[in-house]
């Protein structure tokens, strides 16, 4: 794949491009084209209902089981409504397609899908925030490379996805070291392409995230492979669905209702550690106890705020960042939330869960 330095016009092209690539993986492409006729017309504002009416169902993403081992393992109960699929997706690009295809109802993701979601026309709102204070990526250096911090990424080729957490958080390396975007040459891929692209030599840098890098490491580290890290932050981690099935009164009660079996796992997990590591990465990750344990160091504690103010702000923050770059078009980020669902995952945990 080419990687030339990237004109305004080129960076405005990038998402139409990964998302065609995604939905082709994903069998979806059929449906990508569909973006204006699945959007919906305006949000809805009625309360949410108190209870699940029967015979709601929705499809939930959940990227290699990760959900349904959670709410097991923490003995959660079973939900009010039936999940029809849990589906196995996770990248940004895949979830858009997913969502426009209406083979995916609610996914958990970081801040930069629902902007790319929005870019592309397609209606979708946030409706539960957990804060990230550390950082979630590391910078990892191709085999053999010479690269020891950011400063070091000018005229280098970067792998870059516009459309997921991997870009933001490089994009914000890059202006924090007073890197321009012309000083680098940014290589357009989606995330399940970086290993290969690093391992090729296709890229000089990728993101890789937390999870990935002890393998990474273990692999390629004796061939010169390393990894560059800082303390930039994708301070988002959250959940959004389709206006379309907000809009449903009986799918949106279930949205309310899964929020705090979402909240209360992802507490579980990070209480639990010993017991995350060996079921999830360790038995389905294929992962060594001691690379589970380097991943479990850096786990963030969740974070549920009552308010979403500082996340509307960083999503600013974030889409501002984007537009500055020619990637998407400048616009208030607030008709990104739907403020119903606000105070729901809050309330869902203990108080030292929610500040």
């Amino acid at each position: 794949m080419p990687s030339p330095t990237l004109s305004g016009l080129d960076r405005r092209l990038f998402l139409t491009s990964t998302l065609g690539a995604a939905a082709a993986v994903a069998g979806l492409s059929g449906c990508a084209e569909s973006s204006a006729a699945t959007s919906s017309k305006g949000s809805s504002t009625a309360p949410l209902a108190d209870t699940v009416p029967a015979g709601t169902s929705l499809k939930v993403s959940s990227f290699q089981g990760t959900q349904q081992l959670q709410f097991k393992l923490a003995k959660l109960g079973e939900l009010p409504f039936e999940v029809s699929s849990w589906v196995n997706v996770a990248a940004g690009p895949d979830v858009i397609n997913a969502f426009r295809a209406n083979s995916l109802d609610l996914a958990n993701n970081a801040g930069i899908p629902p902007i790319q979601a929005h870019f592309q026309g397609f209606d979708a709102k946030i409706v539960a925030i957990n804060i990230t204070r550390r950082p979630n990526y590391v910078f990892a250096t191709k085999p053999g490379s010479d690269i020891r911090t950011v400063a070091g990424f000018k005229g280098r080729k970067l792998a870059f996805s516009q459309g997921q957490a991997q870009g933001v958080v490089l994009l914000r390396a890059l202006k924090k070291a007073g890197l321009a975007y012309d000083d680098v040459q940014l290589v357009p891929l989606t995330s399940n392409q970086f290993l290969t692209a690093l391992q090729s030599g296709q890229v000089d840098i990728a993101p890789l995230g937390n999870t990935q890098s002890p393998a990474y490491l273990a692999q390629y580290e004796s061939k010169g492979a390393r990894i560059i890290t800082t303390d930039v932050v994708d301070l988002l981690n959250l959940l959004w669905a389709p206006a379309a099935v907000l809009n449903d009164p009986a799918k949106a009660a279930a949205v309310a209702a899964y929020i705090p079996h979402w909240a209360r796992g992802t507490v579980w997990a990070y209480e639990n550690p010993g017991i995350w590591n060996e079921e999830f990465y360790v038995k389905t990750q294929n992962l060594t106890a001691q690379q589970a344990k380097s991943i479990s160091d850096l786990a963030n504690k969740p974070l549920f705020p009552p308010s979403w103010t500082e996340a509307i702000r960083w999503e600013q923050e974030t889409a501002d960042l984007l537009a500055e770059g020619g990637f998407v078009k400048k616009f208030d980020v607030s008709s990104l939330f739907d403020h119903r669902f606000e105070a729901i995952a809050a309330r869902s945990v203990t108080a030292e869960y929610r500040k």
